[in-house]
């Protein structure tokens, strides 16, 4: 028998990209009296409510603070055995649905989902930052999958309390580390196929994004398993940090060989992150290498910040 499946939308303000999000749900090959869409309305001002309500979802109103309130409140109204979280800003393939119940039949699986992919008409930086996403040809464990795109068992779910409402991002690390520590597998399908509309097209876009992204990092990363391809995440921003502090003294110092050096250093990482960019990406030539280190480097440097700056999903949304 055929599982209901719940879909948890947050959403503020996003009318527009929630209708395409919700079409591609209603699309699916999967009976519609087995889906259902709640949406969870951050008091929208653009007629976010009213045009959920017009293509078959439940609305519900808040003022969280938190994204993970958003999803936790929809999480707690939902009737399905399996809740699937999806972003308002995102559009699913016609398979989503019968793909995550295949693989969260397995009785050691407790969630799946896949990277996401980028807009079919993506720019320049678009492109290269989705570089950064490693992503799997075949279905294979791993250890984080983005809430923008995630199914998840609801016994698994309320097992582990839901999502960290304290958090104000890294909040889908801090879940996904919580459901491998209690023993349970996360699987990553690439039929679970999901656009992303919200990839930044800028540079200044990128790095107001990933400050915010970035601020609860040093947080969620220690809390996790302590182990040295878990702590690489927080401890390669706080080296470049250090080491772009350093620069800054040596400079003022008069030192300027060795604040060359430091700012060699913290510039290292960005140079391997760019590597990886070229590999997983087609496009070959130096044009593309430079796009790529520029976008590797506004990266860097917005994590590495996100440690003293409390980024805003405000300034992340005008930027």
């Amino acid at each position: 028998m055929q599982p209901l499946v719940s879909f948890v939308i947050p959403v503020k303000n996003d009318m527009l990209r929630l209708q395409r999000c919700l079409a591609s749900i209603t699309r699916n090959d999967y009976p519609r009296e087995l889906i259902e869409i709640i949406v969870v309305d951050n008091e929208s001002t653009d007629g976010t409510a009213a045009a959920a309500r017009a293509n078959g979802a439940v609305v519900l109103g808040s003022d969280a603070a938190t994204v993970a309130e958003l999803r936790n409140r929809g999480a707690r109204a939902a009737l399905g055995s399996i809740i699937a979280f999806v972003d308002s800003d995102h559009q699913i393939s016609r398979n989503w649905i019968t793909s995550a119940v295949a693989v969260l039949s397995d009785a050691t699986v407790a969630a799946t989902g896949a990277p996401y992919l980028p807009a079919p008409e993506c720019n320049w930086v678009q492109e290269q930052y989705d570089g950064l996403r490693s992503r799997p040809d075949k279905r294979e464990d791993t250890a984080w999958l983005g809430s923008g795109n995630l199914a998840v068992k609801r016994s698994v779910f309320e097992r582990i309390g839901g999502f960290n409402t304290s958090l104000v991002a890294c909040e889908d690390v801090d879940f996904c580390n919580r459901i491998t520590g209690a023993g349970f597998r996360i699987v990553a399908d690439p039929e679970l196929r999901s656009i992303h509309f919200g990839d930044p097209r800028t540079l200044k876009a990128l790095f107001f994004g990933e400050l915010w992204r970035g601020r609860d990092n040093l947080r969620v990363t220690f809390a996790g398993p302590r182990t040295l391809r878990h702590l690489r995440s927080a401890l390669i921003p706080l080296a470049e940090l250090l080491l772009l502090i350093a620069s800054v003294v040596f400079l003022l110092s008069g030192l300027a060989m060795l604040s060359a050096a430091c700012l060699a250093a913290a510039f290292a990482p960005a140079g391997i992150r760019a590597a990886l960019i070229r590999k997983r990406q087609l496009r070959r030539g130096v044009l593309a290498s430079a796009q790529a280190f520029a976008v590797a480097v506004v990266f860097d440097l917005a994590r590495a910040f996100a440690i003293l700056a409390r980024g805003s999903h405000r300034a992340r949304r005008v930027a």
